[in-house]
């Protein structure tokens, strides 16, 4: 394993995540396994329709799906899915996408899931030339909207969990399954950051999606595990417009390695590990005025738990999202999870700290705390201004 930190030769900020599987940080730790096994295939050759049968054989394994197959990224798989859901295994059709003459080229997803994942959903299904029909509402979707909006063009089903999706009235996924075969359209589920390799598909999907790269500790990859007809579909996207999203030899053999210590991965010490962390922080962060920590649970149900710091302005003399941007401005930058931050919290997530990074986070925290105490006015950037802000910095890209 590299021991030197190649940031710095990069010229690169060595930041600390405690925001999470996050794309935009590098997504996760890659397991040293999948590192060992990177490094080993990248200077061989290998026959990548076999390597491609053999992913698919440790995906059905680890599942208990028929099928599976590798490709580079969660977002890719929701597309060639969806062109599979069109095409099947029709060479020409493939060939002729995103035109869908002739073929079902509807897809039905409730419009709570249409959420971004650092880009739309919907758009990795329109870039197969399919037209997205919202169900519902977006603060509600019921078993007759999904009834509804089920016609002779509909080709699939797209189910999203997400802690970005409405977690209210909205259609559970069995219920879901149930009404979409009823009419015999297939259900997709985007299942990007969960843990669980094997409920989805028993509760009723086609086809699940995964990212490799998040709690599997893969390389940038993304996973896609279903029934044998189904897939390879989605592997003979690879003929047309999967061509642009197709995973090299490294990325498929880095996720299997990532898969198969999945299976043997110690989540007990693990979680253990992320608990002294939350439980460091709380004790840290009690009795600081205007701060509440509070010890949450995932919202989609996986099997650990993150820091919920709450901010008072008015008894910490900063606001929750200028606390958090002064984290991410100092030296170490500590970059938090502060997508829901206008309510006046943000989380911290311990799921990608190195060795001791808790207690630099404790010093960030601490520091910033007492700056914000020290300040002649309470600090509060309006929040229109920090989204502004936001916006620019990126449009100004590469400067």
């Amino acid at each position: 394993m590299p021991t030197k930190d190649i940031r710095a030769d990069l010229g690169l900020r060595p930041v600390i995540n405690v925001s999470g599987t996050m794309t935009s940080l590098g997504a996760s730790i890659v397991v040293p396994e999948a590192v060992e096994a990177v490094s080993a295939i990248l200077t061989e050759f290998v026959e990548m329709g076999d390597l491609h049968r053999r992913a698919s054989q440790v995906i059905a394994e680890l599942t208990g799906a028929e099928a599976g197959f590798v490709t580079a990224s969660c977002s890719a798989a929701i597309s060639l899915a969806v062109a599979a859901s069109m095409t099947s295994s029709d060479l020409a059709a493939i060939e002729r996408l995103p035109d869908t003459t002739g073929l079902k080229n509807e897809v039905v997803i409730q419009s709570g899931h249409m959420i971004s994942y650092g880009a739309p959903v919907e758009q990795a299904i329109r870039l197969t030339g399919a037209k997205v029909v919202p169900v519902g509402q977006a603060t509600s979707a019921s078993a007759y909207h999904l009834r509804g909006a089920i016609n002779e063009r509909t080709a699939a089903a797209v189910y999203v969990v997400s802690h970005h999706v409405v977690d209210y009235a909205q259609i559970p996924l069995k219920i879901f399954a149930e009404i979409a075969h009823e009419r015999g359209v297939p259900v997709i589920v985007d299942a990007a950051s969960e843990y669980d390799l094997a409920g989805f598909l028993a509760d009723g999907a086609d086809l699940v999606l995964y990212s490799g790269h998040k709690f599997l500790g893969g390389p940038t990859s993304g996973i896609v595990a279903g029934s044998k007809a189904f897939v390879r579909g989605v592997y003979l996207q690879n003929r047309g417009i999967g061509r642009g999203m197709k995973v090299g030899k490294e990325g498929i053999v880095g996720a299997l390695a990532a898969l198969s210590a999945w299976k043997s991965r110690d989540h007990e010490g693990i979680r253990a590990r992320e608990r002294r962390a939350l439980d460091c922080w709380v004790e840290a962060l009690a009795g600081k005025p205007g701060v509440i920590a509070e010890i949450v649970p995932d919202p989609t149900n996986n099997p650990l738990d993150r820091l919920k710091l709450r901010v008072d302005p008015a008894e910490a003399r900063i606001s929750a999202w200028d606390l958090a941007d002064r984290l991410a401005a100092g030296d170490p930058p500590v970059i938090v999870r502060d997508h829901e931050v206008e309510h006046g919290y943000f989380y911290l997530d311990p799921c990608n700290l190195h060795p001791g990074e808790e207690h630099k986070v404790v010093a960030r925290l601490t520091e910033e705390l007492e700056k914000a105490r020290m300040s002649n006015e309470v600090i509060i950037t309006p929040f229109t201004e920090r989204l502004l802000r936001q916006e620019a910095a990126i449009l100004k890209w590469p400067d």
